[in-house]
């Protein structure tokens, strides 16, 4: 396309800042954020002087109107997914949108709480709300790109190239992503957030190990190896008694009807497995691991506990106010200090993709379909959970 890549952000948030940042540092390929709309005038405000954007308002449905954009972020909770990306659809714009792509928050089947619907309603539903974006996405004839960091990962970029030149074959991929909580408030509620764990934390091993999977299978048969089953297991363990007795909490708690550990199992069509965890019960900073178990090599990714560098201190306040890593709650002892955490994780590799995916008029390699699979297995699985067994697809 003539001209820079036009983007509004729909959010000001923890996800909107990252993006922030991301385009400003797009050196090389023509890229302006126009405009900003968050819920509250004075955040849209805050944030655009915060990144130099010359246009802030209340009003997402305005920002998307808006003739002067070609893309529009959507960086807001879950539960507003599908009704601004529709609408920014509709309005002729190309779209990228965090994860999860979208899900269940409650309706006419709704159990109170949300969390205790019946899973089979809510993988209906959340499938349905998931075809819908990616159905008028085709439609309108724009981009859905689907905003899942692990993709542009540079530890998992290079694993998978390591993996084609390997020749061999996936057989497992064990992946995770762990913290000890999220202190968001609407991160407690189903009703928000969609979901616990898996679908906060989950849903990033989850959409890279079905990535990696597809991308075997393209290059292997010509065509993309899908799930074929799923197995769950989910719980809020702060519910635990010996837990609710101690007098000092390490861990986020209070949740309201959502989980805070997962594990999944997932078989896929070829017969090979992948066991995704996600949970919000370890200590000692965010942990972001894929193991790849291949017929002739095995392949190891750690985004955030690697040891290009270590430190130590004996106190807290050695290094004062140096960001250390997500989720560390001391500086204390040994640690792992990120050199560039938003790199690493993949995050200025995302937005560099969309950006010229528009500007060039390219696939994504993250795209509203995968965006789709996620959420077709993540409900799988809280059905395999409820229902006590495996879930065909």
């Amino acid at each position: 396309m003539a001209g820079p890549v036009r983007v509004g952000i729909v959010g000001a948030g923890f996800a909107a800042n990252i993006h922030a940042r991301a385009y400003q540092r797009i050196r090389d390929v023509d890229v302006k954020v126009v405009g900003v709309a968050a819920s509250h005038q004075s955040s849209a405000q805050t944030f655009a002087e915060r990144y130099a954007i010359p246009h802030a308002c209340k009003d997402a449905e305005a920002l998307i109107a808006r003739d002067d954009l070609d893309m529009i972020d959507v960086c807001v909770p879950n539960r507003l997914h599908e009704r601004f990306v529709v609408a920014a659809i509709r309005a002729g714009k190309h779209v990228a949108c965090e994860k999860p792509l979208t899900g269940y928050f409650g309706g006419s089947e709704a159990a109170e709480p949300v969390g205790a619907t019946v899973k089979s309603v809510m993988f209906r539903e959340s499938v349905a709300s998931a075809q819908r974006m990616v159905r008028a996405a085709e439609k309108n004839g724009v981009k859905l790109m689907y905003a899942e960091n692990w993709l542009y990962s540079p530890a998992i970029l290079r694993a998978a190239r390591l993996a084609e030149a390997s020749g061999g074959s996936i057989l497992e991929i064990r992946a995770r992503e762990c913290h000890s909580g999220s202190h968001a408030g609407y991160a407690r509620s189903w009703k928000d957030a969609g979901g616990g764990a898996l679908v906060r934390l989950g849903s990033h091993p989850l959409g890279a190990a079905l990535w990696l999977k597809r991308a075997e299978g393209l290059r292997r048969d010509g065509a993309p190896v899908r799930v074929a089953s799923v197995m769950a297991d989910v719980g809020d363990l702060s519910k635990v008694a010996s837990f609710r007795g101690e007098s000092e909490h390490y861990l986020v708690s209070g949740w309201h009807d959502v989980e805070n550990w997962s594990i999944v199992i997932v078989t896929f069509g070829d017969g090979t497995r992948a066991v995704i965890q996600a949970s919000d019960i370890v200590l000692g900073g965010m942990e972001d691991r894929m193991d790849l178990l291949l017929s002739n090599c095995r392949i190891k990714c750690d985004m955030t506990h690697s040891g290009l560098l270590t430190a130590y201190a004996p106190n807290d306040s050695v290094f004062g106010d140096e960001y250390i890593q997500e989720k560390v709650s001391t500086k204390a002892g040994w640690s792992y200090p990120s050199f560039d955490e938003e790199y690493l994780l993949g995050y200025q590799g995302e937005i560099r993709d969309f950006v010229e995916s528009v500007a060039f008029d390219r696939e994504p390699r993250s795209t509203g379909q995968l965006g789709l699979e996620v959420v077709r297995v993540m409900y799988a699985a809280y059905q395999s959970a409820e229902e006590g067994r495996r879930i065909e697809l």
